[in-house]
């Protein structure tokens, strides 16, 4: 027996069901979805990538110089807060150990902020940023980002809803306490795991 006809979907495609989170649908294409407009870039030579708060020496990064570091590539499930999953998308770009080495975190880095264009933040803890699988990712299933899921760069992090990966990324900042997020503030739980489905504040 299927619990739902989303499963009984993800059965008939030949995945497992086990990958679904509750309340979700699999997808095989990348939904767009983002508050306000796609930034836009007339070339990438004024665009610059930040690390600063909790470390001991803060960092600013031309793009020429953040892809001179170490790249990484992982597979990875997505999961939209408005219920859509994709399986196995391809991510390839930074991972946070290679910036780690430059900044290095003070002990009392605990929260990441992403901060990302038009003042838009998205907030985890810095566990979830030194996880394998999360990325400041430049590429998807083998090409550059598109405007709208976010290039030149974006976070991705596992184990979330999708809004924790900021697209249009521009910095990282550590922090000793939590701070909630855009859309934190605007309601949404700041946990946000899709096995749990917290998907909002109350």
């Amino acid at each position: 027996m299927f619990r739902s006809r989303a499963e009984k979907k993800v059965v008939e495609l030949g995945y497992d069901p086990a990958r679904l989170p509750p309340g979700q649908y699999l997808t095989e294409k990348w939904p767009v979805l983002h508050a306000g407009g796609v930034a836009e870039y007339r070339g990438l030579s004024t665009w610059t990538f930040k690390v600063f708060g909790e470390v001991e020496q803060m960092l600013e990064l031309s793009w020429e110089q953040f892809n001179e570091l170490p790249r990484s590539e992982n597979t990875q499930d997505i999961h939209c807060v408005t219920r859509w999953s994709h399986f196995d998308m391809h991510f390839e770009g930074v991972h946070w150990r290679e910036l780690a080495k430059l900044v290095k975190p003070k002990p009392t880095a605990n929260f990441v902020v992403a901060h990302a264009e038009a003042g838009f933040t998205s907030n985890v803890p810095l566990s979830f940023l030194e996880d394998d699988n999360a990325l400041l990712a430049t590429h998807a299933d083998g090409a550059a980002l598109s405007p709208e899921h976010g290039y030149p760069l974006r976070l991705v992090i596992p184990g979330k809803y999708f809004w924790k990966s900021a697209k249009w990324l521009r910095g990282i900042e550590l922090s000793s306490v939590d701070k909630p997020g855009f859309w934190e503030r605007y309601g949404y739980n700041n946990n946000a795991d899709p096995w749990k489905e917290e998907r909002y504040a109350f």
